[in-house]
């Protein structure tokens, strides 16, 4: 089989297996800083009902930890902490998570990505720029960026394979 087809079948399976997760429970997927200690800066839930962001600043367990800092509280097994914090602020439980870091990010929706959401994220008090003011939410200031800055599809399995993007099973 020559290596193409292979790469093709090996991308039709971990769509199939991404998408038949769904049906058992959410994939979370996670935007992981790797320049802040590997902190989760944003979240969103993939389910068959949608898309929906989760804040991890807000997304707490019983002791009051965040999602943001798993890495640092948990680093033994960070993932498992996502997912109990995942479980106790929102009821639900996924099982799997897939981690873009920034150079997976900056590949798929241009290198200024997280520039641009930084401008257009208020919570933060960032000054924003002449096309934005600074006042979105951090899921709107996600949303507006990689609207704006398009997505470049073909990235994604490169990422994939680079190691950029990891699909973690807790």
């Amino acid at each position: 089989m020559e290596k193409s087809h292979l790469i093709l079948l090996a991308l039709v399976g971990i769509i199939f297996i991404f998408l038949a997760a769904t049906i058992v429970s959410p994939v979370i997927i996670v935007a992981e800083d790797s320049e802040e200690d590997a902190s989760i800066d944003m979240a969103a839930k993939f389910s068959l009902s949608g898309f929906e962001w989760v804040y991890p600043g807000s997304s707490v367990n019983a002791e009051g930890q965040t999602l943001h800092n798993v890495h640092l509280n948990h680093p033994e097994d960070p993932y498992g902490a996502a997912r109990d914090i995942i479980t106790y602020s929102y009821g639900y439980t996924p099982h799997i998570f897939v981690s873009v870091n920034n150079d997976a990010a900056q590949a798929i929706f241009g290198t200024s990505i997280v520039d641009d959401i930084r401008a257009n994220d208020g919570y933060y008090g960032y000054a924003g720029n002449d096309q934005v003011s600074g006042s979105m939410s951090r899921g709107d200031a996600m949303d507006t960026a990689m609207v704006n800055n398009g997505m470049n599809i073909f990235e994604i399995p490169l990422q994939i394979l680079m190691g950029n993007i990891r699909f973690i099973l807790v």
